[in-house]
């Protein structure tokens, strides 16, 4: 079961974060989701997944999650500690795969222009407010659709299916 409310330290990177700079393509036989995770972000430095404050938020330009479709690159973020990833626009199928497996992408354009790397941001993700802790700034981010939120409230598609279909 997912938080709706989160809080966490900002991560700021730049446009058009591909799938490999997430998860490079060398890292693409990995099983062990953990394992996936501390590559996170490897393309752009080998050193983020290691520094990444748990729980806190990627915070990017427009078309995060560009290239190819690989899940890796969700389950990266995932393991990695991402709350969530804030950006102006993602890859299509990039942002069905995060919410598939529970990962909040969450959409709003003026982020990036007004976050900056350490500040302390409270994201709500029903109302889609993110409040910047630091600046005291409320940005207001595209709503979820109510699918979405039931994916993510299950914690992935997975977990969503399980629970309504496998009585235990």
């Amino acid at each position: 079961m997912m938080k709706t409310e989160l809080e966490g330290e900002a991560l700021v990177v730049g446009d058009n974060i591909d799938t490999d700079m997430i998860c490079p393509g060398r890292y693409l036989e990995l099983t062990d989701q953990k394992e996936i995770g501390s590559h996170c972000l490897g393309g752009l430095d080998e050193k983020i997944a290691a520094n990444f404050p748990k729980g806190g938020f990627v915070v990017a330009g427009k078309n995060f999650g560009c290239g190819s479709s690989r899940e890796h690159a969700a389950i990266a973020l995932k393991e990695m500690g991402a709350s969530a990833v804030i950006a102006k626009s993602f890859a299509r199928i990039f942002y069905r795969n995060a919410i598939n497996l529970g990962l909040p992408l969450i959409v709003c354009p003026r982020a990036a222009d007004e976050i900056q790397n350490g500040q302390r941001l409270h994201v709500d993700l029903s109302s889609g407010l993110i409040t910047n802790m630091t600046t005291g700034k409320t940005l207001k981010a595209e709503p979820f659709s109510e699918k979405a939120l039931e994916i993510l409230s299950a914690g992935g598609i997975i977990q969503l299916m399980k629970k309504k279909h496998c009585k235990a």
